[in-house]
């Protein structure tokens, strides 16, 4: 048996493919193009666990298949290197976050090269914390500062020509995305001074700055974006959240928001991950219309998708922050609605939504007139009421509305039936199809005839219009924080203007301590000789973890362009991503984010493409399998599993290292942790102490981390890739269990074998191969390419290890049938199939080969095995020439001796033979 020196292979090959810079991508190519990328790492500082390269695995099979079938391969892997974890650990230990980010990069490049993976190795320097990059990072910002959304164009376009605009014939005829409907003529846009100019400008800009309620994370000294925050704690280290009022700069993405609907029809994306983003742009169609409230010269503006229920309207609630709360409250609330007020103001938006059980609420003690009925409403504020959707007010139906109706019943109001169907008095009814009753002109309509009627009438009224809302809300891009892009914007008499590209990139100083101020200014803001410019005083916010990864792709494109993020022939030719792999919890951060930039670099024609990511793919994740001791309450005493049943214990997560099969080493227990030194066990009658075990996350905190350089190291980088494919499909979640790759490994033994002789020496031979050879070559490489094209890489492993092993009880050594075999196994095994090629004396790397057809012809049965059927029973099976008559089968089958047996004293009724399907007998 020859020796199988995994290490020595892996490492020869890694050095040849770097020195050789052989997955280098060129757009000086003829071949068509494959681009293939993985989601922007984040270089931790805890390195990669098994459960990591999974998608990376999987991109890089896909990649070099790719290779081998002709295509010029993009696969590219760069570093999301702005981050709180630099930032945290800067503040604990005072080391620069830059040196920490680049210690952890040259560890996680080191982790990735062991993997084998076939990475451009010119985008390894792509980083967005590094100055080259992240200039055009604030290049983007300044485009998306000058610009505004044209709603006749449906495009963004330069600010300087909306100017224009107002110079000439004022606002009256511009159609925008923007914060406020104001309307001035030519003469008064003139007339202003800059500073009111510049004020108008910003409700119209895609980056502007106004001020606003924000998640406001006093721990991390932040404000966080919606999807940072998750049941009221930051979504990375779980600390408390607070509402605050806050300037920030925000991203006009709602304009936007009907072509990031419209794009997901024309991208392959599951349709789980597709809904994911419509809820969350979550587009509406209804009415706006106003309500006058009763004594006061002011109207309540609301949204609803149902106007045809408005006659069952029988109250209002506005949001907290609703402008006219404090002018409509009666002095007899005023003290009730404050506390109301200053409580709801300290939960985050998230917390108001998702909050469903727990009704709360305050009367203003003014009332409103519903426009339909005329009747007075009385209004009221409640927290689930957001300023950020809508209007931030709603007209009530509780009859048909399930929060309405909670509501109502809480706090005693009326409930009017206007959609038939239901007692709703008990409960809300929810219809589009039943009759409208109790409305008036409505009655005997459904929804479809009566919602365009009553907004008619709301238009004939001149109290209200159709409209379009969104759930969407334009996202912050600020961050009170030192390590992230500055901004390229400085204030001049309170209004930030940018700089010039000539004064970029805007580079971060040196501090003193990297600890944000606590009241909402980043450590930026004490470093006066930096913020204090002749141009005006810099912006001492820096951008969101977001900026730089909404547009990475681009540069992979052209890293090292220093004239523009990357050249257009070159994104011409490399867009847009063919297949994105990543996990699920992007679906409406990044991924939305990034679909933005592209659309708004597309409308300023710097790029060709609309969408970034034409396929994309959500892996599933790789489960740690942890090991838990029991321990007695207040003593230091651990129970062994089976001898704790039934006893009310308390579990401790235990480091996997020293457990093995469930069974723990107690020394290494004991030495793990001071606590346990004089640790007593109850242990099992063998003398063992066994573990419980569980799936769950992998993570530090459960010590269940399998790290991949231990297993490359013990049993090789090809058998690690082929066992953590070979786990389960791709999208799916597994646990990892180190003791199953010992099939795999046994597999790359009998593979190596298969070749080689006891003293490593190739056996191949030159003869002809056999049908059965050919057939199953032929199977495989059909498998083979069938299932990489369908990302299903864990059937590929059996169909492999069915060729070894059949090729092995054949004794098959043809040169014919294994050299092709190599290029087959390639891209999940490259280090072993490029030592194998290289001994079969190629000169070049097999990655030069290209991916053998599999013809038809090798794959015709020419033979049936045919289940034999005796009285109703399988009793064996035969296997029968494909040309062979019904008559010779019956002849054949009755010679058999199995068949002998079963008949033997019976009298032969009938024998049936199904060509290719079956073979049956009666006798009795």
């Amino acid at each position: 048996m020859g020796h199988y020196d995994f290490n020595a292979i892996d490492k020869k090959w890694q050095k040849y493919w770097k020195e050789n810079r052989t997955f280098a991508a060129s757009t000086s190519s003829d071949k068509p193009k494959y681009y293939v990328l993985d989601m922007f790492p984040y270089p931790s500082g805890k390195g990669l666990h098994v459960g990591h390269p999974l998608g990376y695995v999987a991109t890089d099979i896909v990649a070099r298949y790719k290779q081998l079938q002709g295509f010029n391969v993009l696969h590219p892997m760069g570093f999301d290197a702005f981050g709180l974890p630099a930032e945290q650990y800067a503040i604990e230990t005072g080391t620069h976050p830059d040196t920490t980010t680049r210690a952890n990069i040259v560890r996680y490049l080191q982790q990735i090269e062991t993997l084998g993976m076939a990475y451009d190795p010119d985008s390894n320097d792509v980083w967005t914390c590094k100055p080259d990059y992240y200039k055009w990072t604030q290049w983007i910002f300044v485009q998306l500062f000058n610009s505004w959304y044209n709603q006749e164009t449906n495009k963004a376009e330069p600010i300087a020509d909306l100017v224009a605009e107002f110079e000439k014939g004022g606002s009256f005829a511009i159609i925008a995305a923007c914060d406020q409907e104001e309307e001035f003529s030519a003469d008064e846009w003139n007339s202003w001074d800059e500073k009111k100019q510049q004020e108008t400008l910003m409700n119209y800009r895609l980056a502007y700055i106004t001020e606003g309620t924000v998640n406001w994370c006093p721990e991390l000294g932040t404000v966080l974006a919606n999807d940072e925050v998750i049941d009221g704690k930051s979504e990375r280290g779980g600390h408390p959240v607070f509402q605050k009022k806050m300037r920030q700069w925000v991203m006009r993405m709602t304009a936007y928001a009907d072509r990031l609907l419209e794009g997901l029809d024309r991208i392959e994306w599951s349709e789980s991950l597709k809904e994911q983003q419509r809820n969350w742009i979550g587009r509406s169609e209804g009415a706006e219309f106003d309500f006058r409230v009763q004594g006061h010269d002011a109207n309540i503006r609301v949204f609803s998708t149902r106007p045809d229920t408005l006659f069952g309207a029988t109250f209002m609630v506005l949001a907290p922050e609703h402008e006219l709360v404090a002018q409509i409250t009666t002095p007899a609330q005023k003290a009730e609605i404050e506390e109301y007020v200053a409580w709801s103001t300290n939960r985050t938006e998230l917390e108001r939504k998702s909050e469903v059980k727990h009704v709360t609420g305050c009367f203003t003690g003014a009332y409103a007139i519903n426009p339909f009925t005329e009747k007075p409403v009385p209004v009221w504020i409640a927290d689930y009421v957001l300023m950020g959707y809508g209007t931030g007010a709603i007209m009530c139906v509780p009859g048909h509305d399930e929060r309405d109706h909670r509501f109502a019943k809480h706090f005693n109001l009326p409930i009017v039936e206007v959609v038939s169907g239901g007692n709703v008095q008990e409960e809300a009814y929810v219809s589009k199809d039943a009759q409208i009753v109790n409305s008036d002109f409505l009655n005997g309509m459904k929804a479809s005839e009566a919602i365009p009627a009553a907004i008619g009438k709301l238009v004939d009224m001149g109290i209200g219009e159709a409209q379009v809302n969104f759930r969407l809300r334009d996202p912050n891009f600020s961050r009170q924080r030192y390590w992230g892009e500055p901004f390229p914007v400085v204030f001049r008499d309170g209004m930030p203007y940018v700089l010039d590209e000539k004064d970029l990139p805007v580079t971060l100083p040196e501090v003193e301590s990297y600890k944000p101020t606590g009241d909402g200014e980043s450590p930026l803001a004490n470093v006066s000789d930096w913020v204090n410019t002749p141009q005006g005083m810099r912006e001492t916010h820096t951008m969101p973890g977001y900026a730089g990864s909404s547009w990475y792709f681009l540069r992979y494109c052209d890293p090292f362009n220093e004239n523009e993020f990357a050249s257009r022939e070159k994104t011409d030719y490399w867009m847009n991503v063919d297949l994105y792999v990543g996990g699920t919890e992007h679906a409406v951060g990044h991924l939305l984010y990034s679909r933005f930039w592209t659309k708004f670099l597309y409308d300023l024609g710097k790029i060709s493409h609309d969408e970034p990511f034409q396929k994309l793919v959500n892996q599933g994740m790789i489960q740690g399998r942890s090991s838990l001791a029991y321990k007695k309450h207040d003593e230091n005493t651990f129970v062994s599993f089976n001898k704790g049943a039934g006893q009310d214990l308390v579990q401790i997560h235990v480091d996997i290292s020293f457990v093995e099969n469930d069974v723990m080493n107690l020394d290494a227990f004991m030495a793990w942790h001071e606590d346990y030194q004089d640790a007593k066990f109850i242990l099992e009658d063998d003398g063992t102490f066994i573990c419980d075990h569980r799936v769950e996350k992998m993570g530090k905190r459960y010590h269940n981390v399998t790290n991949p350089d231990d297993i490359c190291n013990r049993f090789g980088a090809d058998i690690f890739r082929c066992y953590e494919m070979f786990l389960g499909p791709l999208e799916m979640s597994k646990p990892w269990i180190t003791n199953g790759i010992e099939g795999v490994s046994k597999f790359f033994k009998r593979l190596w074998n298969l070749f080689t002789d006891d003293d490593n020496n190739l056996t191949l031979s030159d003869e002809a191969p056999s049908k059965a050879e050919l057939k199953l070559l032929h199977q495989t490489i059909k498998k083979a390419g069938e299932d990489i094209e369908k990302l299903s890489f864990n059937t590929t492993i059996p169909q492999f290890m069915i060729f070894v092993n059949e090729m092995t009880r054949m004794n098959g050594n043809k040169r014919a049938i294994l050299e092709p075999f190599l290029v087959v196994l390639a891209p999940f095994a490259p280090h072993t199939a490029e030592e194998l090629w290289s001994m079969l004396g190629h000169q070049t790397s097999i990655t030069e080969a290209a991916w053998p057809a599999w013809k038809a012809e090798f794959l015709v049965e020419d033979s049936f095995e045919y289940p034999v059927q005796i009285n109703g029973k399988v009793r064996t099976k035969l296997n029968f020439a494909n040309d062979l008559s019904k008559e010779e089968i019956e002849s054949e089958v009755l010679k058999d001796e199995d068949v002998q047996k079963w008949i033997s004293g019976l009298t032969l009724r009938k024998i049936i033979v199904v060509p290719k399907r079956i073979i049956n007998l009666v006798a009795n």
